[in-house]
């Protein structure tokens, strides 16, 4: 299983005087390519340049499966964005990618967006945004990580962590890539296509996990009258069951769960 999504960048990946080079690589690529995952166009937070962004690559013939908004910094942000993919008279999902102070403290305003269709967190930046000196435990960004879940919950919304840099560490992405699962996050952004598998692996349930789950939910399709009920010994109501119905679409989404 590869990537859920592969992002073409158009912001810091791209030196000013390339964008437009940039821009046109991008609109022939979509133009020749048949994938097998989704495509996702990242292009710069300023919106007269997100709108260049937009000119230069999209068309009928060259369109993305989702619009990545970097910087995202309020709610106003992403309707913006909206409205430009709106008189272009196209209609695509914004990942809204929070990697500053005031992305983290507007990240309810953000998510509560029509078009926002996911958080993304980004470590890097906000921690370069208010100074703080990057960790292997990642305790100085720890609260706006936790932060960034909340919203994207509340919302109803898919959240996704933030990548990890050392692309040769493997184990520190696995340990990584867990942790953020505990957190409550749906996925995590890969810097590498090495880190793919690692993280495709953390966040697909084990049999045990998926076990639990299909007893509980077969439990629930039985009695449907029950709300609370015992099964092997646990006592089972709704915020069990809410993690069973997570736990079978993660699994669904890694082709692990058993549908018989």
């Amino acid at each position: 299983m590869g990537a859920d999504t592969v992002v073409f960048d158009l912001e810091d990946g791209v030196t000013p005087n390339a964008k437009d080079e940039a821009r046109t690589i991008v609109r022939e690529t979509l133009r020749s390519i048949d994938p097998d995952c989704e495509i996702c166009l990242r292009v710069n937070a300023a919106a007269d340049v997100a709108r260049e962004d937009l000119d230069g690559v999209l068309g009928p013939d060259a369109c993305p499966d989702s619009v990545m908004l970097p910087k995202a910094d309020s709610g106003a942000a992403v309707e913006t964005l909206a409205t430009q993919l709106d008189e272009l008279d196209v209609d695509l999902p914004i990942l809204a990618l929070v990697e500053s102070a005031a992305g983290v403290l507007h990240a309810e305003g953000i998510a509560a967006v029509e078009s926002t269709d996911a958080l993304l967190f980004g470590a890097e930046d906000l921690a370069g945004d208010i100074g703080a000196l990057r960790t292997d435990e990642g305790t100085e960004v720890l609260a706006s990580r936790s932060q960034v879940v909340l919203a994207a919950s509340a919302a109803g919304i898919d959240v996704i962590d933030t990548h990890y840099p050392d692309y040769e560490d493997l184990e520190g992405l696995r340990e990584d890539a867990e942790f953020a699962l505990q957190l409550g996050y749906d996925g995590k952004m890969a810097l590498h296509p090495a880190q793919v598998d690692v993280i495709n692996e953390a966040f697909t349930p084990t049999r045990n996990r998926i076990e639990w789950a299909q007893r509980i939910l077969d439990s629930v399709a039985e009695r449907p009258e029950q709300a609370v009920f015992v099964l092997d010994g646990e006592m089972i109501d709704a915020p069990q069951i809410r993690q069973a119905e997570r736990i079978r679409d993660r699994a669904q989404a890694g082709d692990a769960w058993d549908e018989t």
